[in-house]
């Protein structure tokens, strides 16, 4: 009889490990934002000791718990409801070192938040949370959930919807239809041997859920406008759009007999509030670490050498395939696929965000199959301080829609002014006291220099928000770099006299650098910039220094909670582009 090749028998063991881990190895997840930390360890226990010094950590890419910094939380419902989150998170396996949810002073704004319950060393693990406790959706529309596609007549509505609007449904399904998962398993696997699995009641950690939010797209037109910025309005139309026409596809798509028939708007709207502000996205895309495989690999090489059916070098063979696929499917398809994962953790969504210096990040213990919370290896916490991860580079538009908050001093805000095509021409010569040369525009337009790169340039669809505010190619002013270089190569160019032209062989390329127009034409160049500046500030309803007064009055006004984040984000525009003309000064 022939000898049976070893590689067929780890083809089988791969097979056989497709029953629970198939729907991840064909549906990866990737970004730049949250990284997979490789521990040494087997267990949860030895995992929350200590991280990993060789672990790679990156920036959480979305927030969790961030509320208005300048009024307390007036869910007084939902504070109470923190006794009994905590009580849970002991029961449901969470395990805590040195942290706890608490409300109030210190939690910044008073509201609600991480607090160090004592000292905290840097690199240790103060949170640990079991993945089969999170609820989890991927942008792959291989993925699937069959616990909520059965409640659909049409499950493809679900299956192509946006990552926010699968996560909305599966946190509106465990809130109204059945508030229990499945020990063992994450959201997007519940059909993983379901009814033989102890189940866990979400109920508390969804009772400590805000059930009101101040983001922009519940605010009317009045309020919206009292923004003064129209980027930002043109973002919250179409994210209003986005969101109407996802539920109504989903809301067809429902099956009439199902309990879910009911889903209302503002129901939809509440979980898709609760997945942008509370969910973060990974690189990891693979299943955790499980030992069954190695197990079986190691039983059938035994028995294929016990019996004499093959040699070591083939049965070697075997069990190198088997390690081989698993990298394959737990590290590399990933990557190679890029399409992202995104993460609801409870308790770690309670962790209120810094722009910079923030304390901790998340990462995905890949043998302990949970998430964790970690100081990072440069912080030490002191008793009763606050912890605060970071959201990511994000700017003040992105954290008011997404999250409902404004950030003071924010080092990642931009501001974003119309085309350079759309600018007082008239104006800016009067300003300068030359009159722009003709042609200077079309050759401008040629080169592609009459406006600023977009936001975001990858396209991925949880960032259509932010860009959608650039698309016309406005000039975008940050806050740390100023003014786009490319814009101040343009004004180089409309502002030159035919001399300064011909000196850099009218070419727009040559007067990329600093002062390669010559020391007036910089000068010029500049000038023109801060007036464009001044007349965008002009333009405003209302003064800089006319917000501050109103703010330094806010408590005595009786402002409502959408006033007063309007006029923090106008003020922080405003400030910005203040910084920006005085930069442009210096020189």
């Amino acid at each position: 009889m022939d000898k049976i090749s070893m590689q067929w028998m780890a083809l089988l063991v791969i097979l056989i490990n497709q029953d629970y881990s198939i729907t991840q190895a064909l549906s990866p997840h990737s970004s730049s934002s949250l990284n997979q930390r490789i521990q040494t360890s087997s267990s949860s226990s030895s995992s929350s000791s200590s991280s990993s010094s060789s672990s790679s950590v990156f920036m959480v890419k979305k927030g969790f718990d961030n509320s208005f910094s300048t009024q307390p939380v007036k869910d007084k419902d939902r504070q109470k409801s923190m006794s009994a989150l905590q009580e849970w998170a002991r029961s449901v396996g969470i395990t805590q070192k040195g942290v706890q949810v608490a409300t109030g002073e210190p939690i910044i704004g008073g509201g609600l938040g991480l607090l160090a319950a004592s000292s905290i060393e840097s690199n240790k693990v103060m949170l640990q949370v079991p993945n089969y406790l999170t609820f989890t959706v991927s942008t792959s529309k291989l993925d699937a959930n069959p616990r909520v596609e059965a409640l659909f007549k049409n499950p493809k509505a679900y299956v192509d919807a946006p990552w926010w609007a699968k996560l909305s449904v599966d946190l509106n399904v465990c809130d109204q239809i059945d508030s229990r998962k499945s020990a063992g398993s994450t959201a997007s696997n519940e059909n993983e041997k379901q009814d033989s699995l102890e189940s866990v009641d979400m109920r508390p950690w969804l009772d400590s859920l805000p059930r009101s939010f101040d983001t922009p797209i519940r605010w009317t037109k009045e309020e919206r406008e009292a923004l003064q910025y129209p980027p930002i309005l043109s973002m919250i139309a179409a994210q209003e759009k986005k969101t109407r026409d996802t539920y109504n596809s989903l809301k067809e798509a429902i099956d009439p007999s199902s309990p879910f028939i009911n889903l209302s708007f503002e129901d939809f709207l509440w979980g898709c509030d609760c997945a942008r502000s509370r969910a973060f996205s990974g690189a990891y895309g693979g299943t955790a670490f499980d030992p069954k495989p190695y197990a079986l690999t190691l039983l059938l090489v035994a028995i294929y050498l016990g019996f004499g059916l093959g040699t070591v070098e083939q049965a070697s063979n075997g069990a190198a395939l088997v390690f081989c696929g698993t990298i394959l499917k737990d590290f590399v398809l990933p990557k190679l696929f890029k399409s992202k994962k995104y993460v609801i953790c409870p308790l770690i969504d309670m962790a209120n965000h810094k722009g910079t210096k923030e304390d901790a990040n998340v990462a995905f213990e890949y043998f302990a199959n949970s998430y964790s919370l970690s100081t990072k290896p440069d912080v030490t916490m002191d008793k009763n301080s606050e912890v605060f991860i970071s959201y990511g580079p994000r700017s003040n538009d992105a954290l008011l829609q997404q999250y409902g908050f404004v950030e003071c001093d924010n080092v990642h805000d931009v501001y974003i002014m119309p085309p350079l095509r759309e600018w007082d021409i008239g104006a800016l010569e009067e300003s300068c006291g030359r009159t722009f040369q003709p042609g200077r525009l079309e050759k401008l337009d040629r080169a592609g220099l009459l406006g600023g790169e977009s936001l975001r340039k990858n396209g991925d669809e949880d960032s259509f928000e932010e860009g959608i505010a650039n698309r016309g190619r406005g000039v975008v002013i940050s806050r740390a770099g100023g003014i786009d270089p490319a814009i101040l190569t343009a004004l180089r160019v409309l502002v030159s006299t035919n001399e300064e032209w011909d000196a850099v062989g009218q070419a727009v390329g040559n007067m990329v650098t600093e002062y390669s127009g010559g020391k007036e034409n910089e000068r010029i160049a500049r000038n023109v910039a801060k007036k464009a500046m001044e007349l965008e500030l002009m333009s405003k309803a209302t003064s800089l220094e006319q917000d501050e007064q109103t703010w330094k009055m806010r408590n005595s006004l009786s402002l409502s909670a959408q006033d007063m984040l309007a006029l923090q984000f106008r003020i922080e525009k405003k400030k910005l582009l203040k910084e920006a003309i005085f930069a442009l000064s210096l020189v």
